[in-house]
């Protein structure tokens, strides 16, 4: 393909920080990784709508270099390259920690369905131990640790599960929380996954809340911007909770004696009453506001179409018999949630309705959808590998 650097930009008038994000994406442009990756996909459109917003000449400038990148770019291959340094949102972050409000700039609410009728509301990959218990864990990006916990079933454990992401893993971790009032503790551990710091985001989100642009303040995670929930969402779980920091930690016999430490410190609280009221404040706010819950049709392989993307994320519910697909924009923005009874009704539902790009994406969810499947038939534990 063609591609340029853009050689008449280096000796650009730009000041800071426009020169030094100028400097970091054209960087990630010679870098073929970079041009097919969502990360930089991602940043560019996010650039390209948030620039203009600032109304200055240098950020008119760097506009027309990433409208440049824009036409440079690779068919995008995967979400995320999974980088140890991720160069386009740490090139984001750099206008977004002197410009604050582009870091929503061109977010939009969506709020997730919320199921008023069960517990927890959110659907994710986590395992329920006994939902009037105090303790929440989440064990961060730790593979194994989540079900070494479960198997050992320490009094007081209400729910297990992992965060990976310190913005759409978040948004449904505190839903999950405030939606069930018996919990008292969350226990952060496990190994912070590099790059989003999830735990560290949970730890600053607990303790200084998020700004006017539902950024958590203090985080070092690339983009801790939560776009899901909402300022009174985030002050009901800081209100309700406390969080142990027992990040680095992957000792289940050690993390289950102190669930049962903090459990013995729990405030009692009345369950069954208060839990329903709960799940119906919670109905009520967000099942109007959500996004929609669209039911996997029956679609002869005929009528198979390839379109546009985002990605997905996938998970079986052995006890429904029921797969859930959660499609996201690769701003992290929940589309859409599609349910099935079988991965080919989901599947061709996707490719119907034009939800994905191209045939190695269309590929990868095949397999993974089948492997969800079998992992509800032969009863073993689902995890999606990346694209």
């Amino acid at each position: 393909m063609k591609f340029s650097l853009i050689i008449g930009h280096n000796k650009s008038t730009m000041e800071s920080p426009f020169k030094e994000v100028h400097s970091e994406i054209q960087r990630g442009m010679r870098l073929s990784k970079c041009r097919k990756c969502g990360c930089m996909h991602g940043t560019l459109r996010n650039l390209k709508e948030a620039l203009p917003t600032l109304k200055m000449k240098d950020a008119d400038e760097l506009l027309e270099a990433v409208n440049r990148w824009i036409e440079e770019l690779e068919p995008q291959e995967y979400a995320c390259f999974k980088c140890k340094y991720c160069i386009p949102p740490e090139a984001m972050n750099l206008l977004t920690s002197r410009f604050p409000s582009l870091a929503s700039s061109t977010l939009t609410s969506c709020e997730f369905d919320v199921c008023s009728d069960s517990w927890p509301p959110v659907k994710g990959e986590y395992t329920i131990i006994n939902r009037d218990a105090p303790v929440a864990v989440s064990t961060l990006a730790s593979t194994g640790l989540e079900e070494r916990l479960a198997n050992l079933r320490p009094e007081g454990l209400c729910i297990v599960g992992k965060t990976e992401t310190e913005n759409i893993g978040i948004d449904k971790l505190i839903k999950n929380i405030i939606t069930n009032p018996a919990i008292n503790f969350l226990i952060v551990a496990g190994m912070d996954p590099e790059g989003h710091r999830s735990g560290r985001t949970l730890i600053s989100l607990w303790e200084n809340g998020v700004d006017g642009d539902m950024r958590v303040i203090g985080s070092p995670g690339r983009r801790p911007v939560l776009k899901n929930i909402t300022t009174k969402d985030v002050d009901a779980f800081r209100r309700q909770i406390r969080i142990d920091d027992q990040i680095g930690c992957e000792d289940a016999d050690q993390l289950s004696e102190r669930i049962r430490e903090l459990a013995r410190q729990a405030i009692p609280r009345k369950k069954t009453v208060t839990l329903k009221m709960a799940f119906k404040r919670q109905g009520e706010q967000t099942r109007e506001t959500g996004p929609p819950l669209i039911r996997a049709e029956k679609t002869p392989p005929e009528s198979v179409r390839l379109d546009k993307a985002g990605y997905f994320v996938i998970i079986p519910s052995r006890r429904d018999k029921t797969i859930t697909v959660e499609h996201y924009s690769y701003d992290n923005k929940l589309l859409r949630v599609i349910e099935g009874d079988n991965s080919r009704d989901i599947y061709l539902t996707i490719i119907k309705n034009k939800w994905v790009s191209d045939l190695s994406h269309a590929a990868y969810l095949g397999k993974e959808l089948a492997r969800a499947e079998l992992s509800i038939e032969k009863g073993f534990k689902y995890v999606q590998d990346g694209a």
